[in-house]
């Protein structure tokens, strides 16, 4: 469905995705596809529609800073840049308010969130009607070009998506600049449409390159170090051992003890929303290890086993 970008479409699309839906979403640079980011259910679908391949954390938008500081713990530096860049193509990465609203699947895990207060006038009305923190990767299947019209977005998410808002071509510009600020200090993760020079300016000194401080960027958002549960993790197990607990997936799986079970109906896109919550409820009560149930390496199975392989990986 083609919504106008007129009071109407705006109203339709914010109604959309406070239900869940999925739209797609004009910002300054390209489309978004947008979800309801406090929705581990909604942004599931994010992922289930451009068949992306991991859970990586997703980049968070809201109409203004009051909003944004509602959701994450802005210190000096970060309250500083977002008062001088935003709105605009900038991104931070702070800690997470303790009321914060994102979800799991949209922090993949980690206690930071990655905010942004876009610029596009159409996006912030629909930011500020939709009331809640919204998720917005671009509005292609991954690998694909992004799209740059509400016809790119058809053209490859038709019948993936609930509507697109249609504001004319956007402006194709660069990504937006992601910093975090968090215990190491202003750190660049990635490059993009505010200059580091212009950061600089703001915060008064050199900022630090994500592998000075130790971290490895990832795509649009964190660093890649996912959650990891302290309990180790035994993948595509049968059954739980002694002493295990055990994260099961399906019918057949509901009836061990200490038990979880991501998706009792087998359904994949609610296990993806279930995944991190469940990992942190069963790790942080104490057991050593975590038996989980095998997945279906299909559709947003994919992601799931990948994310699943990073906790089971050695440390």
């Amino acid at each position: 469905m083609r919504l106008i970008a007129d009071p109407a479409g705006i109203a339709e699309a914010a109604s959309l995705l406070r239900a869940g839906g999925l739209v797609g979403l004009p910002t300054e640079t390209v489309y978004g596809l947008a979800a309801d980011a406090t929705s581990g259910t909604a942004v599931a679908g994010i992922y289930a529609a451009k068949e992306r391949p991991s859970f990586n954390p997703l980049i968070s938008h809201l109409p203004d800073l009051a909003s944004a500081r509602r959701q994450g713990l802005f210190d000096a530096d970060a309250l500083a840049l977002a008062q001088a860049f935003w709105p605009g193509p900038l991104t931070l990465v702070v800690p997470a308010a303790p009321d914060c609203t994102v979800s799991d699947l949209a922090r993949a895990g980690l206690p930071s969130v990655a905010l942004r207060v876009p610029a596009h006038p159409v996006a912030r009305a629909v930011l500020a009607a939709a009331g809640r923190p919204i998720a917005a990767p671009s509005a292609n299947r991954s690998g694909r070009i992004s799209a740059t019209s509400a016809a790119h977005v058809l053209s490859d998410l038709d019948g993936r998506i609930d509507a697109v808002l249609d504001a004319g071509p956007t402006e194709v510009g660069v990504e937006s600049t992601i910093v975090a600020c968090l215990d190491a200090g202003p750190t660049l993760l990635r490059p993009g449409g505010i200059p580091r020079e212009a950061i600089e300016a703001v915060i008064g000194r050199p900022l630090a390159n994500a592998g000075e401080a130790g971290h490895a960027p990832i795509s649009p958002g964190l660093l890649a170090s996912h959650y990891a549960p302290a309990a180790k993790v035994r993948l595509e197990a049968e059954a739980p051992r002694e002493g295990e607990a055990w994260l099961g997936f399906g019918p057949e799986h509901d009836t061990y003890p200490l038990s979880l079970n991501l998706s009792p109906t087998g359904d994949l896109r609610e296990a993806a929303s279930h995944l991190f919550g469940h990992l942190r409820q069963l790790d942080t009560a104490g057991w050593a290890t975590i038996a989980v149930a095998r997945i279906p390496e299909e559709g947003l199975g994919e992601a799931i086993n990948d994310r699943l392989r990073r906790a089971a990986a050695p440390r």
